[in-house]
């Protein structure tokens, strides 16, 4: 295998830290690279400097003559005035495009809900994502370097994407770097990874279960030479003092392989005792829907819907954006009535929801983590210990410097993993996690995945992260035209049925871009988003009437969010001994949450309507 591109005592210096402490890499062809590591460890910057869009602050980065690479940031750089086929194909004439069946294919499987003439301005976050990733596949490339490229991807989407990946070269050609959350994904696709961490990059053999077996020996084997070292020191300060030899055996290992240190281990979680314990704290009824029908103006987003989640049952949820989940979650919680049936839920529920905001935490700005942790009892017990609370959020990352630190100043990953933790220590009895795998590593998803497994309750799960939602879930269910269907054989089985179903669509490659029809038929911006709209039985007048209220709702949350800072800045001067001023202030800051959490649900109906 030759090189295409590699780095030489590549070093990148931030004031804080130093991300890359000369690092040596080489890319081959036939490589397929994932890239993890811990947040903020320089897994992004790695891919910018290889990609040569960021220069380094030492050594080089050498290019075989001739090689080409596309990268896909964090962040597009589309032009929105420009439509969406021009972005995707540039000034390339239809028939040459279009006669190409990997344009068609990569078309089909990321923009089909994306309207082809449309403007890039007038559409959604995510499928702007989509947008950027169909321009940089449509084009060849040596090496393709992607960041993070299953955000805004269904789980669908992202099969697509792994197949498309496998597919895009013959073994031994081109070459892929991925950085990415994604396990299965990761698992899917690469034959190698490189962990970015205390300014190095370790290589890997393998995909990413390969590279946990390595880790686990690693850790294992330093652990045993760290032993050795404490021993031997011992020893010395022993032989100084002239004292006594050091007592004690040598520690000994069992030196195992990671296919038998893997049988040894038993089940992530005892499934019959959390439902034991589920049922003490719960009783035997959590959430019985009986014939429950939910329209949203012409659209009816549940259908006649019986489902019943009892005591212990862990339940992830699946279904393509638009199907309705926000609204299913909603009345589970009793937050949103039914147009028809009705939802009983058990007298001794307690909800608490990991949403994909970080709105909980607005409360809690001003202060620090220590004190924030205060507030909670000083003893939980987990996994059968008892844990303080500061010792629960140590096994999440935090350090015990970041204690101190306010909450406002934390980055957003540590926001999303206090939020995780503050809701734990409010011991809820049924737990609904909302994409809970935004802004996290590799690492946290496994420690947030452990704390799970001990955890006694209900648990409904509604992400993309597949591998997340095989590990901490025992039950799927997808939405699927207002129906709740139960997936036996997991999100395998939903893609079966998601296939399955697309195969039924009567909807041509040429209808989805418009060829052949007249000028403005599908590109004018009265249209914009047709084929979503047409596909959800939206009219398009309905549909920017959406878009309006949404981007009006963002205004007044800003608006709103203002005028809380300014009120908890305003009760900071109140007269603690003022018991009455201090209720009133308090008063008026709930008053603007709730209002702000009203519009903020609001926007989450209207964003998974319009595919957001």
């Amino acid at each position: 295998m030759a090189l295409l591109l590699g780095s030489e005592k590549v070093t990148v210096d931030f004031p804080a830290k130093t991300v890359l402490d000369e690092v040596t890499a080489g890319i081959m062809e036939g490589d397929r690279i994932g890239i993890v590591g811990r947040n903020g460890d320089g897994k992004s910057t790695l891919l910018t400097v290889l990609a040569g869009t960021y220069e380094p602050d030492g050594g080089r980065v050498v290019r075989r003559s001739g090689v080409s690479v596309g990268l896909l940031g964090q962040t597009d750089a589309l032009d929105s005035a420009q439509t969406v086929a021009h972005e995707v194909v540039g000034d390339r004439p239809e028939y040459e495009w279009a006669s190409d069946a990997g344009v068609r294919d990569i078309i089909s499987g990321l923009l089909a809900d994306v309207p082809w003439n449309g403007l890039v301005g007038n559409l959604s976050g995510g499928q702007r994502r989509r947008v950027d990733l169909a321009r940089l596949l449509v084009a060849d490339w040596d090496i393709l370097m992607l960041d993070e490229p299953t955000n805004h991807l269904d789980v669908r989407a992202i099969a697509w994407l792994a197949d498309h990946l496998k597919r895009r070269w013959r073994a031994g050609e081109g070459a892929l770097l991925v950085v990415t959350h994604d396990r299965w994904f990761l698992d899917e696709v690469c034959l190698s990874m490189w962990e970015v961490h205390d300014g190095m990059v370790e290589p890997f053999e393998g995909g990413y279960s390969a590279y946990i077996q390595q880790r686990v020996e690693r850790d294992r084997q330093a652990y045993v030479a760290e032993r050795k070292r404490q021993n031997i020191l011992r020893k010395e300060l022993a032989w100084l003092a002239r004292g006594p030899q050091a007592r004690g055996t040598k520690p000994k290992f069992r030196i195992d392989a990671a296919r038998e240190l893997i049988a040894a281990e038993p089940p992530v979680r005892d499934t019959l005792q959390l439902k034991q314990m589920a049922m003490q704290r719960l009783g035997k009824r959590v959430i019985d829907m009986e014939r429950v029908t939910k329209r949203l103006g012409e659209r009816t987003m549940l259908d006649d819907v019986t489902w019943l989640i009892g005591p212990g049952d862990r339940y992830g949820i699946l279904g393509e954006n638009g199907a309705g989940k926000t609204t299913l979650l909603r009345i589970l919680r009793g937050e949103l009535a039914p147009d028809a049936g009705r939802v009983k839920i058990g007298q001794t529920v307690k909800f608490a929801m990991l949403s994909q905001h970080l709105q909980e935490l607005n409360q809690y700005a001003e202060d620090r983590v220590r004190e924030v942790l205060g507030r909670y009892k000083t003893r939980y017990v987990v996994d059968g210990r008892e844990l303080s609370p500061g010792q629960m959020i140590e096994r999440l990352g935090f350090k015990k410097e970041h204690l101190n630190a306010r909450v406002k100043d934390l980055s957003g990953g540590q926001k999303r993993r206090l939020q995780f933790m503050l809701i734990l220590l409010d011991e809820p009895n049924v737990l609904i996690l909302d994409e809970p795998g935004n802004d996290l590593d590799t690492d946290m998803l496994a420690v947030m995945e452990d704390l799970l497994d001990a955890w006694p309750g209900t648990l409904l799960l509604v992400t993309h992260d597949r591998y997340l939602m095989e590990r901490v879930t025992d039950d799927q269910f997808a939405l699927v035209d207002g129906k709740v269907v139960h997936l036996p054989g997991g999100v395998d089985e939903y893609l079966r049925r998601a296939d399955a179903r697309a195969a039924q669509d009567q909807t041509t490659f040429a209808d989805m871009v418009g060829t052949g029809m007249p000028d403005g038929a599908a590109g004018s911006p009265a249209n914009v988003a047709g084929a979503a709209a047409a596909a959800a039985g939206i009219s398009n007048a309905e549909l920017r009437q959406m878009k309006k209220t949404m981007s009006s709702n963002m205004r007044k949350i800003g608006t709103l969010e203002s005028k809380i800072a300014k009120a908890q800045d305003e009760m900071h001067t109140v007269d603690p001994s003022d018991y009455v001023a201090l209720g009133e202030a308090q008063a008026k800051i709930d008053a603007l949450q709730a209002e702000k959490d009203e519009l903020e649900l609001e926007w989450m109906e209207l964003a998974e309507l319009v595919g957001e």
